[in-house]
């Protein structure tokens, strides 16, 4: 028969070991030490182990089989704890996971800055996060397969999901440093870029009338997601539209540079924070929306604000603040 050890004798085992005494763990549970004794000696017989040695009036002390079992023990105590963490939380309305969205126009570094302060605060709920552009993030909620979105326009019907603009974004044309339409060093008309690949990303399950916004060359390269389209742009393979928030060390570096286009209208994407209307997020999901959108308005308000911080000196109280916007 296999052994069947239960959580209490290992709970009272890993307190005889960190106390050093058959006494002192009986005083840390508020058990009397014969009953201590007792247990240790029932979960021997079941591991059919000696864990602890006992000569004389001598303190117990580990065997070698005693120490591999006690790192056993306090893995299965962390579980439970965790365990009851877990079902203490769902008790009080806080989730057990939260699915989350967040669009490639939110700046990396501002994610990872809001996730790591949900990992400090919310330790028992799990999170399953995707990154994606505007499209799938309102493709997501639209299936409803996540919790909460963080992105661009939301075209879904207004009675399907509730969602509120919580900071905006701005894309400006820019190209590597080497290539053609950087090194011309002057205003571009559209009869420069026309011939030019331009990287475009678009959605092939987004509805798509015909129309291209800011689209000028004949030739286009298009993509699924706006980090590949930074990554094609950087390594030369042609220009287009991008995020200023991710464009702050390539610019800087000058791996890319901004380009001036004639009719290129910069505008400001909103980011939303959207949720199924018929599930609104509990306590962790409307924490994520808070801090996000609390990161979002520490970013530049305006394209002009944007370009002034991108181009203030690396030593300047506005490069300090371009870092925590991110």
């Amino acid at each position: 028969m296999l052994p069947n050890p239960t959580l209490d004798q290992l709970q009272v085992f890993v307190a005889v070991a960190e106390t050093g005494s058959f006494s002192a763990a009986a005083r840390q549970l508020n058990r009397a030490q014969s009953v201590i004794s007792y247990t240790i000696g029932n979960l021997e017989a079941q591991l059919q182990l000696s864990l602890l040695e006992r000569s004389g009036s001598r303190q117990p002390v580990l065997t070698d089989a005693g120490r591999a079992i006690l790192e056993d023990a306090r893995r299965m105590i962390s579980d439970l704890n965790s365990l009851r963490a877990r079902s203490k939380a769902l008790t009080q309305g806080l989730e057990g996971e939260v699915k989350l969205a967040v669009s490639t126009m939110v700046p990396d570094r501002l994610l990872v800055e809001v996730l790591r302060h949900f990992q400090e605060r919310f330790e028992t709920v799990r999170l399953r996060l995707t990154v994606g552009s505007p499209f799938l993030i309102s493709r997501l909620l639209d299936q409803g397969a996540i919790d909460v979105g963080i992105g661009g326009s939301m075209e879904i019907s207004a009675d399907a999901v509730t969602s509120e603009r919580i900071g905006v974004s701005f894309l400006t044309p820019v190209a590597a440093a080497g290539h053609r339409l950087a090194k011309l060093g002057r205003r571009l008309s559209v009869a420069d870029v026309r011939e030019e690949i331009q990287i475009v990303v678009s959605d092939a399950n987004a509805p798509n009338d015909g129309k291209d916004f800011n689209v000028f060359s004949r030739r286009t390269w298009r993509v699924s997601d706006m980090a590949t389209k930074k990554q094609l742009i950087a390594g030369g393979l042609g220009w287009g539209g991008v995020p200023l928030a991710m464009l702050r060390d390539a610019l800087a570096s000058g791996e890319v540079v901004q380009l001036d286009v004639d009719a290129y209208e910069t505008v400001d994407y909103p980011i939303f924070a959207a949720w199924p209307a018929a599930s609104p997020p509990g306590p962790a999901g409307k924490w994520l929306v808070e801090r996000f959108g609390e990161a979002l308005a520490r970013c530049p308000a305006s394209v002009s604000d944007a370009m002034r911080m991108l181009h203030a000196t690396p030593h300047g109280p506005e490069h300090s603040r371009l870092n925590k916007a991110g």
